[in-house]
């Protein structure tokens, strides 16, 4: 809804987001690196008045270049404090509902990162810890220092078609 799969119209896009939430979809999915920022706006804006009836799940620590490029993830510690702080103030909220990292960081044990988060439970920040793009070893020592909530797997014809084999999509995944 923010330009990612083309041109989007922000009205429009509030709209839906409301008109989804009137038929009884709670569920909001974002990554603060979605247009950067922009999305975390849009649905701000869209549940400003509604904060009650919205699931709001947000992914952090994807870097992106000023041109959109994807450089990297950033799942340390001190950046996980930093990025809530981020998305809470682009979302207008005082709490994010669900809080996953976007991809395992191979520079970070994935017990530090659930640790971090797990502080921003304690201190109401988040209330749930989910999971993005991991395998079953992943989720068992994330989950043996606090309970994930659900883990999200990117599973579209559309993302899957650049893979031409199995072994060149496992490349690009981790399995564990």
């Amino acid at each position: 809804m923010s330009g990612v799969y083309g041109a989007a119209d922000e009205n429009e896009s509030i709209a839906t987001i409301q008109a989804a939430l009137d038929h009884g979809i709670t569920l909001l999915n974002t990554g603060d690196f979605y247009a950067s920022g922009h999305n975390e706006m849009l649905i701000g804006r869209a549940i400003k008045a509604r904060r009650d009836k919205a699931l709001v799940s947000v992914k952090f620590g994807a870097l992106r270049t000023p041109d959109g490029r994807w450089i990297g993830i950033d799942t340390r510690p001190a950046s996980v404090k930093n990025f809530v702080a981020y998305s809470l103030t682009r979302l207008g909220v005082d709490h994010i509902d669900i809080y996953r990292p976007a991809r395992l960081d191979p520079q970070v044990l994935i017990e530090d990162t659930i640790g971090a988060i797990a502080e921003l439970v304690t201190a109401g920040y988040v209330r749930y810890i989910g999971l993005s793009e991991v395998g079953a070893d992943t989720i068992r020592r994330a989950h043996a220092i606090h309970p994930i909530c659900n883990l999200q797997i990117e599973y579209s014809l559309q993302y899957l078609c650049q893979f031409t084999t199995l072994e060149r999509y496992k490349k690009h995944c981790e399995y564990d």
